[in-house]
């Protein structure tokens, strides 16, 4: 950095301090920022005054390619855009080199889901203990969630049985759920036998019950329908009685039913179908989490993959 460029640096970091009065923390990252800014400007033996958009552009993709995250370097362009809009309003810059520079999208997280062993495992958990009206609601819950992939809105807007009124029904002798999904959109998707084995005995507890006119297929003790936040405690309560590391949430199952039927059929339009996804691009997540089954199969099992420890 020559003498010009630190009198620069010196005079905005003066100014951030005594005139924004931004914390001494704040400053020493501003700081930081600049210090970087500096050094490429250096490299690119170019003023910081003749900076233009695309060494800032050049710059970026550097820090990324060197494994900056996306959120680390939008920290860094908002130091340095700070830095030039002020030196705009001193008339020492025409132009904000930094203005339309955005950093990188971070990559979207995967979502989680169980592996195979982990959904049987909830699957075919049965609390002894418990009361069995409970036991028997909760298990026809995880039941549908893992074996039709419904959403959690989707799975409590069920009543028992079809009417004009209903959002979503189960048809136990077709074997199908007619459920309401986003944008008002119904769609039908086959239920598994065992969800059907576990419909059919809460159907028969549920019957008992002094509530069991309810129109809602999932009810509280009060006959009320069941909403969307007792089933995320309920099933998180119920994956960690059933042995499984991690709190299970509804979203998770559906997740785990997307990416099971993908890996068994490779069959991604099929499943855009079953979950209601309007656009097959939302799908294709899950063809990445079919890869890192792959992927974590063949580092475990390929002679070729094995590390020595």
């Amino acid at each position: 950095m020559d003498a010009s460029d630190t009198g620069l640096v010196e005079r905005y970091l003066e100014h951030v301090r005594v005139e924004k009065r931004l914390a001494q923390r704040t400053v020493e990252l501003y700081a930081l920022d600049l210090q970087k800014l500096s050094e490429n400007a250096l490299k690119a033996s170019v003023p910081l005054l003749r900076v233009q958009n695309a060494h800032i552009r050049r710059w970026v993709a550097q820090m990324h390619g060197a494994g900056r995250s996306g959120r680390g370097i939008a920290l860094i362009l908002s130091g340095w855009r700070g830095f030039y809009a002020w030196l705009g309003r001193e008339g020492l810059v025409t132009s904000n080199p930094v203005q339309d520079v955005r950093p990188p999208k971070a990559p979207k997280p995967l979502p989680k889901a169980l592996s195979v062993d982990d959904a049987v495992q909830l699957a075919e958990f049965t609390h002894d203990d418990g009361d069995p009206w409970v036991e028997a609601r909760d298990a026809a819950i995880v039941e549908l969630l893992y074996g039709c992939g419904l959403r959690v809105g989707e799975l409590v807007g069920l009543d028992a049985q079809a009417s004009n009124a209903a959002k979503g029904w189960v048809d136990l002798d077709a074997g199908e759920a007619h459920v309401l999904g986003k944008g008002s959109k119904r769609r039908s998707v086959p239920v598994g036998a065992k969800a059907l084995e576990a419909l059919r005995h809460w159907l028969a507890v549920r019957a008992l019950a002094p509530n069991a006119g309810a129109a809602a297929l999932f009810t509280g003790k009060q006959g009320g329908r069941l909403s969307a936040q007792s089933v995320w405690a309920r099933l998180k309560v119920r994956s960690l009685q059933a042995g499984l590391a991690t709190p299970v949430h509804p979203h998770m199952l559906r997740h785990s039913f997307a990416s099971h039927v993908l890996q068994s059929s490779g069959d991604l339009r099929a499943v855009q179908e079953l979950l209601g996804h309007a656009n097959i691009g939302t799908t294709q997540v899950y063809t990445r989490l079919d890869f890192q089954h792959l992927a974590k199969a063949y580092d475990a099992a390929h002679p070729r993959a094995l590390r020595k420890k």
